[in-house]
């Protein structure tokens, strides 16, 4: 198997929804490797993080299976509108986005933690004074098209830069404070058996929040441009949180 790090604004693979898209993870990673590579899951466009594919039809039908029997531990970072409960535990069937009306929703769980806080002293909404946001860590035991996204949303806590969830107002001020507009939903670790051992083993995309010194906020600031995971630590890492996000 291999794993990689999917930016932001790619898609997995080809599709007719997106005609206009050029780039594609699954075509730049047979490039770079030199050989094909089997797609066994899927993160949305605009959500970057740890991506896992199958270099053999063996290996990708074992870990397709994991993932189909819920044998993948999941765990993603998202900033969201508001202050997220501290805990909570969403049971919320979802009816395929592409469904008819009188589809059956399907089963759809997400265990969602407030990792940590904000309030900025500037209104988003001229109703209120001041603008909060929390950084809040999800883990879907299911794996339904959109279901982080879907389910943020259901507890009125939607992902801030999200076009179809979310609230286009708050994002675009958002997108103005931040200086880049954008989907803030990063898929942290995969935790999942090896296709051919069945040892457990952890995938962690890299990104990291920084012991409260002077020094590691200085190396917030000089985070290379190239690292994969800058957006998150130079433009989400340095707002003014209250808590402890994972480290």
């Amino acid at each position: 198997m291999v794993a990689l790090y999917k930016p932001a604004g790619w898609l997995v693979h080809r599709t007719g929804l997106d005609a206009g898209e050029t780039r594609f993870v699954v075509q730049a990673l047979r490039d770079q490797i030199g050989q094909h590579v089997y797609p066994v899951h899927r993160l949305d466009k605009g959500t970057c993080g740890v991506l896992v594919m199958g270099l053999h039809p063996s290996a990708a039908r074992a870990l397709a299976d994991a993932f189909a029997r819920h044998a993948v531990r999941k765990r993603y970072l998202a900033l969201v509108r508001g202050w997220a409960p501290v805990q909570a535990d969403v049971d919320h069937p979802l009816r395929p986005d592409d469904a008819p009306p009188d589809a059956p929703a399907q089963p759809a769980r997400t265990r969602l933690s407030c990792l940590a806080r904000l309030e900025l002293p500037a209104a988003s909404d001229p109703r209120f004074a001041s603008t909060r946001a929390a950084l809040v860590l999800a883990e879907p035991t299911t794996g339904r098209r959109h279901q982080i996204r879907r389910h943020l949303k259901h507890l009125a806590h939607p992902i801030l830069g999200d076009a179809t969830h979310g609230k286009g107002p708050l994002n675009r001020w958002w997108a103005q404070q931040l200086g880049l507009h954008r989907l803030w939903l990063h898929a942290w670790q995969l935790g999942l058996p090896h296709p051919v051992s069945g040892r457990i083993i952890t995938l962690d995309s890299g990104l990291r929040w920084p012991h409260a010194t002077s020094a590691a906020a200085t190396a917030l600031v000089d985070t290379p441009a190239q690292m994969p995971w800058h957006d998150w630590q130079t433009r989400i890492f340095t707002l003014p949180w209250q808590g402890a996000p994972p480290g």
